[in-house]
């Protein structure tokens, strides 16, 4: 049985609450078809130390931004700095096996900023988006660009 590790933070409760969407629609689709790869969930909050991680992992992550618009006039990101040093730190990048991002779309171009930059800082692809907590929709989407990207992992391994 297949297992995708998902390491996340979630300062309002709409990333939680997408994963948790997430990691049911995973059960559902499991007891379908035992291949479908279940999900484990591992929430990194602003005081946690980071640990050494070992297994491939994807990252989802909120954007919070002050300042600017993001793109010619910069960006300060605030709140998620903690997943990013959760991730940079000792080896754990190289396990970083893909980011996921989410925001408001009234922010424009600062829309899944947050997510595209970790995505480039740690050579790890950005796979997708979902507005705010997300819909029905997205989960099922969202599993499944995770699903096909999950396979070419364990066939790697």
């Amino acid at each position: 049985m297949s297992t995708m590790n998902i390491i996340y933070i979630s300062i309002e409760g709409n990333t939680r609450s997408f994963l948790k969407r997430l990691q049911d629609f995973a059960k559902q689709q499991h007891l379908i078809d035992t291949k479908s790869p279940l999900i484990s969930l591992k929430e990194i909050g602003p005081q946690d130390a980071p640990a050494k991680e070992s297994k491939p992992f994807f990252a989802f992550v909120p954007t919070y931004l002050t300042g600017g618009n993001g793109i010619t006039s910069g960006y300060t990101e605030i709140i998620t700095n903690a997943l990013g040093e959760y991730i940079e730190d000792g080896d754990n990048a190289k396990y970083c096996v893909g980011v996921v991002g989410s925001g408001n779309r009234n922010f424009n171009e600062q829309y899944c900023l947050t997510a595209r930059k970790y995505a480039k800082i740690f050579d790890a692809p950005f796979l997708d988006n979902y507005e705010l907590r997300g819909t029905s929709a997205d989960v099922e989407r969202i599993y499944g660009v995770l699903a096909k990207e999950w396979a070419k992992v364990e066939e790697n391994n």
